[in-house]
This record gives structure tokens, sequence and C-alpha cells, in this order.
């Protein structure tokens, strides 16, 4: 299983949110490039990210951000979500140095926009499904639909989706744990890869995924920037559970 650090950007500093709430942040650092490197000396394998402000204007906001971060680390695959909601965003970022862009609010909106972006960037598009008791949140998570998360990401992997990133809200930036029984669950549910996101809080956490099943990767925040949780010694232990050492 991969473990991913998360980067999330607001006003062009890197912070945490508590429950995806803009007035409930911790700013971590003012440099996002260095930030990154913090992670990469840590031995990161990918980066995840979230251009916070973007999410809630609909439109990349900390972009300057983003371009940096590839642009010091071009071997990196990097993926990034917040306010892509079309082609020619995906297009930009992509040719910024991004691997992967994540799509969600514009996913649930309009699912026809993930297919046509599978279609002109295969391999290059994620879908975004953050959930609170199984129905997905859009716009910053501020509105709550009455999509099942298992039924939107079945449609999502038939249009040819690289992964799912599956963020259970009550759980991100609180340091409770990962709701381990849903992401199991969706995990089952689709054949394509999920990547766990919300709650990673310490080394159980790290094992308790891996001995789930079915999940990829991981994405962590808070538990790495406050010391819950080591990076590395979290890699390491992935490896081992999954078997593949480095």
């Amino acid at each position: 299983m991969l473990l991913i650090p998360a980067i999330d950007l607001k006003d062009g500093r890197c912070v945490r949110l508590r429950q995806g709430r803009m007035d409930d942040e911790t700013i971590f650092s003012d440099d996002p490039v260095e930030m990154a490197g913090r992670w990469v000396d840590a031995g990161a394998r990918r980066l995840h990210l979230v251009d916070l402000n973007g999410a809630f204007a609909g439109e990349p906001v900390n972009g300057a951000a983003i371009r940096g971060i590839a642009a010091a680390y071009p071997e990196l695959p990097i993926q990034v979500g917040g306010g892509i909601r079309d082609e020619a965003t995906i297009d930009a970022y992509l040719k910024a140095g991004v691997r992967y862009c994540i799509i969600g609010t514009q996913a649930v909106r309009e699912p026809e926009f993930v297919a046509r972006a599978c279609r002109a960037f295969p391999g290059h598009i994620m879908v975004g499904l953050d959930a609170k008791d199984g129905q997905v949140a859009i716009n910053g998570w501020a509105e709550i639909t009455e999509h099942r998360v298992e039924d939107l990401a079945r449609r999502f992997e038939n249009d040819g989706v690289t992964a799912i990133v599956y963020t259970d809200i009550g759980r991100d930036g609180m340091l409770s744990g990962p709701n381990i029984e849903a992401t199991r669950a969706l995990a089952e549910a689709v054949r394509i890869p999920i990547v766990a996101s919300g709650g990673i809080t310490d080394i159980d956490d790290i094992r308790a995924l891996c001995e789930a099943g079915g999940i990829e990767a991981a994405i962590t925040g808070r538990a790495i920037y406050e010391g819950t949780l080591d990076f590395a010694e979290g890699q390491r232990l992935a490896d081992i559970l999954s078997g593949t050492e480095q």
C-alpha cells in the first residue's frame, strides 16, 4: 500500500482543515514547495495536492503553488484535486507536470464529464468521492447529495477512471482513525484501485488499512504534520505488510 502525504493549499499556504470546514484551519507552512520537499526527503513516492479555495470557487486558485511543486519535482507523480470542472483545467495541469487530476463535484453534477475526460486524457483521471454516512458530498463538502458512494464508483469504473479517492468526511482531519469498514466495502464493490483518505492517526491505522485488503493507497495529512505518525515508518510498515519492501 502506498502512503501519500497530503498538501492542502489555502491562500497559498499549507493548511489542514477539520471535516472540511474552511473556518477551522491549522496553518503548517507558508512555503508549499518546501513542504513538498520535506515529504520527498522522507521517502514519499507520490503527493496529493488539494486546492481548497478552488473547491469552493469552482476553478483553480492555488495553481501557482501546484505548478511550483510539479516543477521542483518533475519525476514525482502528483495528483491534484479541487476546482477541476472542465477539460481546459485538466489539460493545463497535465502540461504543468501533474500526473493525475481528481474530479470531485463536477463528477457528481455532470457524470458525463468524467467519461469525456477519460477519453481525452486516458490514464490521468481519478474521481474523488467524499461521503458522510455513505452519501456523497459536493461543493467543498458543503452539500450532501442523495447519491450512494458504491453506485457512483461503479459508474465511474465503467468510464475508465484510474482510481477512486474515497474520503470519509466525518473522519477527515479529526485523528479519529479511518473508516475501515466503509473503505473495505467500497474496495470490494469495484475492481479499480481505491485510495483511502480521512482519519489516519498512527501506525496502527496503517496496519489496519493494509490488513483490510483491496486498498491500494492511503492519503495522510494531519497525522504526519502533528507527529502522531512518522511518515517514513508508516511507508516501511505498509511495504512490509504488502510484500513490497524496498
